[in-house]
């Protein structure tokens, strides 16, 4: 008998500080400092997702590479979204995901572009052949001091990302989404337990919190499933750009119950869970997965 072996899940992954590192909005994981764990040799799918149709936003790192790889090895077929400073992350998963025998589609665009998020979908659904899956992340996100020194048009760009992208995504989607499609939200942490130094951010994932309740009520009369996934604190490139303030991205992580931060590989699961036939019997929840931190 092949016996399981157990690790303890607080020293899985990086459990020690991180050096002190900045990059322009919206940064290359690539040229980050460990370069965060997608799962790229780890994850091992099982079929989970065979002959899914799936679109990705912001697919180019951090947690939505993450499940861009997994779904692609449960045997989905994937459209990711991404800006196009981004391309070269982009390129690298298109060729993970092709390794897996599936189809990858690259749409590079700024979903802060009501016009872009029609013309995504659209794209996603002809190059796809089909879409049953919707899987949201792309975010923006800009830590301060002070109140006083969020700039309106940093305000106006987060809730336009976070948000209103949401809007227009899922309008475009509902005329191509049939029964049994899943629509995953990103929300976070923050939405439940805000940091005041993430004050252009954290309303934007409360907004998400209400939005998906709210949403899957009304689609799941349609037979469409509506989730939520609400990271705590995750290692990508969100972090290094602004999204925290320069002197905590030494312990960035470490005041979660787990002592250190996550990798996106440790949330892909819970996409993959959401998107699959297995979840047929939730819908309207929020997920959490923040190393401890409670979400109620």
């Amino acid at each position: 008998m092949v016996q399981a072996v157990t690790e303890d899940p607080t020293k899985t992954y990086t459990s020690g500080t991180y050096p002190k590192q900045e990059q322009p909005r919206p940064g290359l994981q690539s040229r980050m400092t460990p370069i965060p764990n997608c799962g790229e040799k780890t994850y091992h799918g099982s079929g989970k997702l065979q002959g899914k149709k799936v679109l990705i936003t912001g697919g180019d790192s951090g947690i939505a590479r993450a499940a861009a790889i997994a779904f692609a090895r449960e045997g989905a077929d994937v459209a990711i979204n991404y800006l196009p400073y981004e391309q070269s992350d982009a390129e690298d998963v298109k060729q993970l995901i092709e390794q897996s025998e599936r189809k990858a589609v690259l749409i590079p665009g700024d979903v802060t572009d009501e016009n872009f998020c029609k013309q995504l979908v659209e794209q996603a659904f002809n190059q796809l052949e089909g879409l049953d899956t919707l899987v949201l992340v792309a975010g923006m996100q800009q830590a301060y001091k002070s109140i006083a020194d969020i700039q309106t048009d940093i305000l106006r760009k987060t809730f336009e990302t976070n948000v209103f992208s949401l809007y227009w995504i899922i309008q475009a989607a509902l005329p191509h989404l049939k029964e049994g499609a899943s629509i995953i939200t990103t929300s976070s942490i923050e939405a439940y337990s805000p940091n005041p130094e993430l004050l252009s951010y954290a309303p934007t994932k409360s907004a998400i919190v209400a939005f998906t309740k709210g949403l899957a009520k009304e689609l799941i009369a349609k037979g469409i499933r509506v989730n939520s996934v609400a990271p705590g604190p995750i290692w990508t490139p969100l972090q290094i750009c602004g999204g925290q303030l320069q002197k905590n991205i030494p312990k960035f992580g470490q005041s979660s119950p787990y002592k250190r931060a996550g990798q996106p590989a440790e949330i892909a699961p819970v996409y993959v869970l959401l998107a699959s036939d297995e979840a047929s019997y939730i819908t309207g929840q929020i997920y959490g997965v923040t190393g401890g931190m409670p979400i109620a």
